[in-house]
C-alpha cells in the first residue's frame, strides 16, 4: 500500500513540474513571434542606459498584475503590429510592475495614481508626458507622436 502511495505522489509531482513549464514557454513563443511592441521587463535602469546610447525616449508601461485594463492593453493594444512599428523604432519600452522590483520606487517617483499609466520620460528619466488608463492602438500611436514632438523642444 505504501509503495502505491509514494508511486502515486511522485507521478503527481512529476506532472505538476511538467505541466508547470508548458505555459511559460507558450508564452515566450509569443512574446518572440508577435509584431506588437517589445519590452524590456521590470528593468529601469537598463531601460535608461539603452535610451542614452540610442537617443531614445523611453515609453513606460506602469501596469499592476491585478489591472484588468493593463492586461487588456497588454493583449490588445501592445500586440497591434502598427503600435509595435511605431514604438519599437522610436521608443525603448519598458513595461515595470508598480507593486515589484523597482515598481515602488518609480510608482512614488512618477506620482502614479491609477493603472494603468503609460509614461514618457527623457534618458534621465524626466516625463515627457503621460496618460492614464486604456486606450486603443490608434491613440496610443497619438501619445507616441505626441511625446516625440516634445522632445524636439
Amino acid at each position: 500500500m505504501s509503495k502505491k502511495i509514494i508511486f502515486f505522489g511522485l507521478t503527481v509531482v512529476a506532472a505538476i513540474m511538467i505541466f508547470s513549464f508548458i505555459p511559460e514557454k507558450q508564452n515566450k513563443a509569443i512574446e518572440k513571434n508577435s509584431n506588437g511592441i517589445q519590452f524590456i521587463e521590470s528593468d529601469w535602469n537598463k531601460a535608461l542606459q539603452e535610451a542614452k546610447k540610442q537617443n531614445k525616449l523611453v515609453f513606460l508601461d506602469a501596469y499592476a498584475s491585478w489591472c484588468g485594463p493593463c492586461k487588456l492593453l497588454k493583449s490588445t493594444t501592445f500586440r497591434n503590429k502598427d503600435a509595435g512599428e511605431f514604438f519599437n523604432s522610436n521608443f525603448i519600452n519598458v513595461a515595470v510592475d508598480m507593486e515589484k522590483g523597482d515598481g515602488p520606487v518609480l510608482l512614488e517617483k512618477f506620482g502614479v495614481t491609477a493603472f494603468p499609466t503609460l509614461i514618457i520620460t527623457d534618458a534621465d528619466g524626466k516625463i515627457v508626458t503621460y496618460t492614464m488608463g486604456y486606450i486603443g492602438h490608434k491613440e496610443l500611436i497619438d501619445f507616441g507622436k505626441h511625446g516625440l514632438s516634445l522632445k524636439s523642444k
